[in-house]
């Protein structure tokens, strides 16, 4: 559920490059057999186990910057300083801090894929933050703008998971695309509970292919959104999409009872990201 300025859209598109992974299946709006069995490879084609404490490998990820609330009336900035995101005792750490910078109360990280993927199995190991204004998510947006005359939603947004701090426990997975978005009110969604979001991590996973995305928590399923074969304005994914994980602080989603200061730092802890393609 994150609405993008189409400022926000031009920066995210620079940020990529045009390294692609993807199945040997021809990308369509339409689906293919109904009765088709997809299958996905058992070994990963893209992934960042963060086993080396530092900085984020720069070849993996980018890290955008700055404080213009980013569509959503957020209230952090977000920085490339090693305070908001490293890597330590093998996990990415994105850390949401409580520090004035760019005329902002809190710093906090957001990092874009280097790689792009079109299909497949996208898998991360996660253990989120807690508390009241925290709105943590690891999704995808369009590498290009291909359909339509906005970045967002036209070319859409698949939300692989979302957390809302005053929620706690509610696990969201969504799509947004022209004609299903949160700002009419017509987004596709589902959500399902975790009582352990923020002590253990758990994996979360969507299956991706030309006929639908399903999203999983460890590996139990509780969404599925079809191609119906309306064309792009209901299923704009048939190409290149990054990852993006951060934490925002506030915003119109987050920030819906407020934000508890007394809660920084929280952390996002990441144990690795994998994507497994799509057999042909």
């Amino acid at each position: 559920m994150r609405f993008l300025l189409a400022i926000v859209a031009v920066s995210l598109l620079l940020s990529c490059t045009d390294e692609t992974v993807s199945a040997n299946r021809l990308p369509t709006t339409t689906p293919v057999d109904p009765n088709a069995a997809f299958t996905f490879a058992t070994t990963p084609s893209w992934s960042d186990e963060f086993d080396v404490t530092g900085p984020i490998d720069p070849s993996k990820w980018t890290m955008e910057t700055g404080g213009s609330g980013w569509g959503n009336n957020e209230l952090q900035f977000y920085t490339n300083s090693t305070n908001n995101a490293r890597v330590e005792s093998g996990n990415l750490v994105i850390e949401a801090r409580r520090e004035n910078m760019g005329g902002r109360e809190y710093t906090s990280a957001r990092l874009n894929s280097v790689g792009t993927f079109t299909y497949g199995r996208m898998v991360a190991r996660v253990r989120l933050p807690q508390g009241i204004g925290t709105w943590p998510a690891f999704w995808m947006l369009a590498k290009n703008q291909t359909y339509g005359n906005q970045y967002w939603p036209d070319n859409g947004e698949i939300d692989i998971l979302e957390h809302v701090g005053y929620d706690p426990g509610v696990i969201h997975g969504s799509i947004h695309t022209a004609a299903f978005n949160h700002i009419q009110g017509t987004q596709r969604t589902a959500s399902t509970r975790n009582e352990t979001f923020n002590s253990t991590f758990h994996e979360y996973r969507v299956d991706w292919t030309p006929n639908r995305i399903e999203w999983y928590l460890d590996g139990v399923k509780y969404f599925t959104f079809n191609n119906s074969g309306s064309g792009y304005r209901e299923w704009p994914f048939n190409k290149p999409f990054f990852f993006l994980l951060n934490i925002a602080v506030g915003g119109n989603w987050g920030g819906v009872r407020g934000v508890d200061n007394s809660i920084f730092p929280q952390r996002m802890e990441v144990d690795y990201v994998r994507v497994y393609n799509l057999n042909p």
